[in-house]
C-alpha cells in the first residue's frame, strides 16, 4: 500500500489566482487553462468542453486537469463547479485520479475546501494500484498532513508475493468501521470488526494497527487490540492483544491467552491458558 496516498500529491488549480468577469453570465467552448510556479515552471493545467460563468461561480463540463509535482497527477471528472472567491472545487459523475505512475482513485463525487485543506466524498471510492486495492465507502483526506480516513464498509485486498514467477496468495482486510492512514507516520488503522484472512490462516480484532517500513514497502508490526482471535485450520487462539514482529516472526499473545487445538486421539482438543 506504498502508493495508498498518492491523491495527496493534488494541489490542482483551485487554489489559482485566476479569476473571470462576474457582472453577467459567459459562456466558453473549449477552454484551456494554465498555471505557473514562481520560478515559470507549469503547475497545473484544465481542459474541457465548456466553462459557464455565472457570478463567482464556473460550472465545467467534461474536466480534464493535469497536476505537476513530485509526479504527474490527472484528474477528469464529468462536471465541475469552481468557486473563485473560496477556491473549492465540486467534481461530479465518474470522478478519475491517476499518478503517473499509475496508481488511481474512482469515486463518483469529490470536494475540495481550499481553506481547510480537505478532500472529502459520501460516496463509494476505489484506490487501486499494483498489488493492492482498496473499497469503502466515504472519504476524508488532508492532502498537506498527508492522511486519509475511509469512512465504512472498507475491503482491503493486498497481493503478499511481488515475485511474479511464485503463486500469488492474498491477504483480505475488511473492517465495519473507519480505516486511517497516515503516510507521514507510514500506519494504517483500522476499526470496528476487522478481520484478515490470508489462505486458511484468519485475525479477528477489534482494531488492528499495521506499521509500515520507511518506504511503505513492507509490513513492520501488526497489533491488534481487543477481542483477538487467530484461528488456523480447525485451531482457534484468543487473547485481548496480539503483536506481530515480521522481522521476527514472532506472535505475542497478552490478556488472558487461550488457545484450542484439534488433536488426535479419543479427546481430540487440547486447550492451554486462561
Amino acid at each position: 500500500m506504498k502508493k495508498i496516498l498518492f491523491l495527496f500529491l493534488i494541489v490542482l488549480f483551485l487554489g489559482a489566482n485566476n479569476s473571470f468577469a462576474q457582472d453577467s453570465e459567459q459562456k466558453f467552448q473549449g477552454f484551456n487553462l494554465e498555471g505557473y510556479k514562481d520560478d515559470g515552471e507549469k503547475a497545473w493545467q484544465v481542459s474541457g468542453d465548456t466553462a459557464n460563468i455565472i457570478g463567482s461561480k464556473i460550472e465545467l463540463t467534461n474536466v480534464n486537469a493535469d497536476v505537476y509535482d513530485n509526479e504527474k497527477i490527472n484528474v477528469v471528472a464529468d462536471k465541475g463547479i469552481l468557486d473563485q472567491e473560496s477556491g473549492n472545487m465540486q467534481l461530479s459523475k465518474d470522478v478519475a485520479i491517476t499518478s503517473q505512475q499509475g496508481g488511481q482513485m474512482l469515486t463518483d463525487t469529490l470536494n475540495w475546501d481550499r481553506n481547510e485543506d480537505l478532500i472529502t466524498t459520501d460516496d463509494d471510492i476505489m484506490i487501486s494500484d499494483e498489488g493492492f486495492m482498496i473499497t469503502g465507502t466515504g472519504l476524508k483526506a488532508h492532502p498537506t498532513l498527508k492522511d486519509a480516513e475511509i469512512l465504512q464498509d472498507v475491503t482491503v485486498m493486498v497481493d503478499t508475493e511481488k515475485d511474479k514467477t511464485k503463486k500469488s496468495e492474498k491477504v483480505i482486510i475488511t473492517s465495519d468501521g473507519t480505516m486511517v492512514i497516515n503516510q507521514a507516520e507510514s500506519y494504517a488503522v483500522f476499526n470496528d470488526n476487522v478481520k484478515a484472512v490470508q489462505g486458511d490462516q484468519t485475525l479477528k480484532a477489534d482494531k488492528m494497527e499495521i506499521y509500515f517500513d520507511s518506504k511503505k514497502s513492507t509490513i513492520k508490526k501488526i497489533i491488534c487490540i481487543g477481542n483477538v482471535e487467530v484461528v488456523q485450520g480447525e485451531n482457534r487462539t484468543y487473547a485481548q492483544k496480539a503483536e506481530y514482529n515480521a522481522a521476527e516472526q514472532k506472535l505475542i499473545l497478552t490478556g488472558r491467552p487461550k488457545l484450542i487445538l484439534l488433536t488426535e486421539g479419543d479427546g481430540g482438543i487440547a486447550t492451554f491458558g486462561n
